[in-house]
């Protein structure tokens, strides 16, 4: 189980990330969202890509699931902080953040 205050911790310390409200959640963001923490502290929602999506809930199906919605499909994908352990969440953020930077043109 992560707290809310690791979660927290662990996304400010990727660079250039801040914290801002947005809707009933808290979003880390760089120029971008790339992840959202849900008000209960219970639930986190990544920004990966649809492949991304795929590999973790293979790989971890009891923690991670796509968003019920049409963000869903594009990848944004929910993760149970009750059920990830510590090295997952690294490893999500990390993946997450990389999405954050300026868009290539």
């Amino acid at each position: 189980m992560v707290t809310t205050q690791k979660f927290i911790d662990l996304a400010l310390d990727l660079d250039g990330t801040v914290e801002a409200p947005h809707f009933e959640r808290t979003a880390f963001k760089v120029k971008r969202i790339f992840v959202t923490l849900a008000g209960d502290g219970k639930t986190a929602n990544f920004k990966f890509t649809p492949d991304e999506q795929e590999q973790k809930c293979l790989m971890y199906p009891d923690v991670f699931s796509p968003v019920a919605n049409k963000f869903g499909a594009q990848g944004w994908t929910v993760a149970d902080l009750k059920k990830i352990k510590v090295a997952e969440l690294k490893a999500a953020l990390k993946t997450a953040h990389a999405h954050a930077g300026p868009r290539k043109t």
